[in-house]
């Protein structure tokens, strides 16, 4: 992915993954390390607000709306509570106002497991809420896969200028 083609390919995605199943086992592995210093409320309410707020009334407008659109402030909902800037907010405020502890690894655990290990990262408006295969994106997967000859009025292979 560059700035001028904004997907992923099957092994690129995959390598994303990967990095964040290796944030995920940092994450987690401090947790476990500390186990007997985590405050369990803390991290439960840390590790669910995301998806309570997030996440939730979005699947919930999803299924009721039966494969139609849904409002836009649910995917809103789902970005803010999903965005590693929010996270970083919500960890430092609460590092701040209450104290620095182990339970807050409780964010970046539930935000590495959900790129990492369920492939879910922030949702455009464009795609369906829940994941399911855009028609646009198939074609587009298809002809990545399967390029135009180069003898093609239609080369969708980008061209360099000459050194």
């Amino acid at each position: 992915m560059d700035a001028d083609n904004r997907f992923e390919t099957p092994t690129t995605f995959g390598l994303l993954r990967a990095e964040y199943c290796a944030g995920l086992a940092l994450s987690a592995g401090l947790f476990l390390w500390h186990l007997d210093e985590v405050r369990w409320p803390v991290a439960l309410a840390l590790f669910a607000y995301i998806d309570v707020i997030g996440y939730l009334p979005g699947a919930l407008a999803h299924r009721r709306a039966a494969g139609g659109e849904i409002p836009r402030v649910y995917y809103v909902l789902y970005n803010a509570t999903h965005s590693w800037l929010t996270a970083g907010a919500v960890v430092a405020l609460w590092a701040w106002l209450v104290r620095p502890e182990w339970a807050l690894l409780a964010v970046p655990i539930h935000l590495c497991g959900d790129r990492g290990l369920l492939g879910n990262f922030l949702k455009p408006f464009a795609v369906a809420f829940e994941p399911e295969p855009h028609p646009a994106f198939v074609r587009l997967e298809h002809d990545i896969k399967h390029p135009v000859s180069p003898t093609s009025s239609h080369d969708a292979r980008p061209t360099r200028a000459a050194p």
